[in-house]
């Protein structure tokens, strides 16, 4: 049994889709504090501003994304959650390439969308495993 197995196993079939749904509940989260937070502490705002923080999420939404996403076309033989899932993906990728500064809340606005997408494709994915 491989690590990957292993991971599925422990949080079984929609758990893992439901903490993808948390987490892309925190990107949102992140997203809107950090808008507020710039306006108001425009020195503190930058910490939540830092590329590799946002890198770093995207990789983790990545990877649970694939996991979750392709197990449940595995199982249940649906593509049509994890293509939507890789389109929010996608978009949130599209999102980091704005610019942060001067770009009038844009790249706030396509990583939401992005995200949104993303938690409605692990939704999908949810649904159809129960």
């Amino acid at each position: 049994m491989n690590d990957t197995t292993r991971l599925i196993g422990r949080f079984g079939g929609a758990g893992l889709d439901r903490a993808a749904i948390a987490l892309s509940g925190l990107c949102v989260v992140h997203c809107l504090a950090s808008a507020v937070l710039l306006a108001m502490l425009s020195a503190a705002g930058g910490l939540l501003l830092n590329p590799i923080f946002h890198e770093v999420g995207l990789t983790i939404a990545i990877v649970l994304g694939a996991i979750a996403l392709g197990r449940g076309v595995m199982e249940h033989g649906y593509v049509m959650p994890a293509a939507m899932g890789a389109f929010g993906l996608g978009i949130m990728a599209g999102a980091m390439s704005l610019p942060h500064e001067g770009g009038h809340g844009a790249e706030t606005l396509w990583t939401v969308i992005g995200v949104g997408l993303l938690a409605f494709g692990h939704d999908l994915n949810r649904r159809a495993v129960i």
